[in-house]
């Protein structure tokens, strides 16, 4: 039995697909969605554990994604994670703002993610793995 059902919402297939890869290796049911509009049927009709949000999506933007879904009654309490390019100054706290849980800027690195994951989800469904040298 999967630990937990994660989102993945990344129009990007050069990220989605080794995140996925990686969440299904450490035994995690995933579930993955390429546009905001997938994004939100998804996660009404699934329900996941919690999401990880792209910023950037072809249709609408993932804050407007984490604005809808935190007012839906089925799915305001599903963490959202934003995962983005956007790292200026305020990009973190406009992210937190639109009812995002965690952010995590791109690129990705293990560590961060599953820290991030860690705060998020129960003590013992994501392993923070060790760090590797270079």
């Amino acid at each position: 039995m999967p630990k937990a059902t994660i989102l993945i919402v990344e129009d990007n297939p050069d990220i989605a697909h080794p995140l996925a890869d990686a969440f299904r290796f450490a035994d995690f049911a995933v579930l993955q969605a390429g546009t905001a509009i997938q994004a939100l049927q998804i996660a009404s009709q699934n329900q996941p554990d919690l999401i990880l949000m792209d910023i950037q999506l072809p249709d609408l933007d993932g804050l407007s994604v984490a604005g809808t879904l935190k007012v839906d009654p089925e799915t305001k309490d599903i963490p959202i994670v934003a995962m983005t390019a956007h790292v200026m100054k305020g990009d973190r706290e406009q992210c937190l703002a639109a009812g995002m849980d965690g952010y995590i800027p791109k690129p990705v690195r293990a560590q961060e993610l599953f820290e991030v994951l860690n705060s998020l989800t129960p003590a013992d469904a994501v392993p923070v793995p060790e760090p590797t040298s270079a």
